[in-house]
């Protein structure tokens, strides 16, 4: 089998850990359990058979991680596209069977669980039909490519008892995990302000992806790829860049900011729809035609705490979610968590005793320093601890977690309901740009409302 090309995710992976840029001298690391390795001569009846949905630029990254797991085997591959049969077959073997119609896998009775990987538009539609064909399901995120194909999402695998797991990563990463247990401890006290960011300034990462080369609509079955999008003419640069319309995708929310949504909320513990958002942003440079923003900032409201989050397709900047509280800060990054403590107390005289005549403040503050200076060698040496680990959006680990699951039957903790809570987070962010108010998600009727 050929080897797939690297996603932006693994080129970026890969080119972190070959810069090995120097460390804090207060740093360690965390290492992922890694799948244990199959006994050998085990059976292949022991193995999960799976099919999947969709093998293009994150489908094939999915379907190389998945066949490289032990225990598994992919059987089949559906997609509209005849190019990515071929796609499937050099990943996976020349015996998987190919098809452009999805619904055969769900009636083959030998495939276990579906792994999901088409457009936000088709996210319902399969993930539905799948569970009520008996599958368990993993799908990319955002989970739902509005909120009541969401609620119809929920609602379906309540009905079953199948295993259904979202694919935002970081839910099985090694960092958000560590980053919860130090926040549970208390490790930055109240929490008071969450602060997140991502910028990418290059035209792959603002989707401006290159269509393929021989896309026609002889060998792609355009008018079921549009499903319930507005009837068009074929257009390869909408089938590739299907990211940059409202019509197909949910844009830097349902791409980017989903990914930061659920980090945070796995790393606080939560799992729940904010109170209220309101979100700003523009088209300032990818003037393509079109209609999603390529610069999104959105404040969130989560029990009370203000949650800041900013994306933009139009300048390079790091990744980053910090955390802060009473007690310090925790910053995670894609491969570390710094933890910076802070005393929360004066470490010398006020400034304000500069408004004092000279002898009052002299005394002042010879009795500030009798009262809190530290014993000499005594003093306090706080300092920042970096830990070390595998990308948070490793997709290996999320992966194995949801084949243990169907094998198990234990529940997941990016299950449907975790998934729609953090994509109708996304969907207020981009309604709240699009109305221009901030706005609210009413549960009583399961729609999202202006605040005016």
């Amino acid at each position: 089998m050929s080897k797939p090309f690297l996603s932006r995710r693994g080129f970026l992976q890969a080119t972190a850990a070959a810069a090995g840029a120097a460390l804090a001298s207060n740093s360690f690391s965390l290492d992922a359990e890694a799948p244990p390795i199959p006994l050998a001569g085990s059976s292949p009846s022991d193995r999960i058979r799976f099919g999947i949905v969709g093998v293009g630029m994150e489908g094939s990254g999915v379907l190389a991680t998945a066949v490289a797991l032990p225990g598994v085997e992919c059987v089949a591959a559906a997609d509209l596209y005849d190019g990515r049969h071929t796609l499937a077959r050099e990943i996976a073997g020349n015996s998987i069977k190919t098809t452009r119609r999805y619904r055969e896998l769900l009636d083959d009775k030998s495939i276990d669980a579906i792994l999901i990987a088409v457009p936000d538009h088709w996210h319902k539609q399969v993930v539905v039909d799948a569970l009520a064909a008996g599958k368990d399901v993993y799908c990319e995120k955002p989970m739902s490519h509005s909120p009541a194909d969401g609620v119809a999402m929920v609602q379906a695998a309540k009905n079953t008892d199948r295993i259904v797991q979202i694919g935002a990563q970081r839910t099985s990463s090694v960092l958000c995990a560590k980053v919860r247990e130090m926040i549970a401890k208390g490790a930055i006290g109240d929490l008071n302000l969450v602060e997140a960011t991502m910028g990418r300034n290059d035209p792959t990462g603002a989707w401006e992806y290159p269509p393929p080369p021989d896309l026609s609509p002889e060998n792609l079955d355009w008018d079921t790829w549009l499903g319930t999008a507005p009837k068009k003419a074929f257009d390869p640069y909408t089938f590739a860049r299907w990211r940059c319309w409202k019509e197909y995708g949910t844009g830097v929310a349902g791409d980017l900011l989903v990914h930061l949504i659920s980090g945070m909320q796995f790393s606080l513990g939560i799992n729940e729809v904010p109170s209220r958002v309101s979100a700003f942003g523009g088209i300032y440079r990818w003037k393509d035609g079109r209609n999603m923003p390529d610069v999104h900032a959105a404040l969130f409201e989560y029990k009370g705490v203000p949650v800041y989050m900013r994306l933009s397709l139009d300048c390079e900047s790091p990744e980053v979610t910090r955390f802060q509280g009473s007690k310090g800060m925790i910053e995670l990054r894609e491969f570390s968590i710094t933890y910076s403590p802070q005393t929360g107390v004066d470490t010398s005289p006020s400034y304000y005793s500069g408004g004092f005549p000279a002898a009052m403040r002299a005394a002042y503050t010879q009795k500030w320093h009798e009262e809190h200076d530290p014993t000499p060698g005594k003093e306090p040496a706080s300092e920042s601890t970096t830990i070390n680990g595998n990308d948070y959006d490793d997709l290996r680990p999320h992966l194995w977690n949801f084949f243990e699951a169907v094998r198990t039957r234990k529940p997941v903790v990016q299950d449907a309901v975790f998934g729609h809570h953090a994509a109708l987070a996304c969907h207020l962010a981009n309604e709240s740009y699009f109305r221009g108010v901030p706005v609210r998600w009413d549960e009583a009727s399961q729609t999202i409302k202006s605040l005016t």
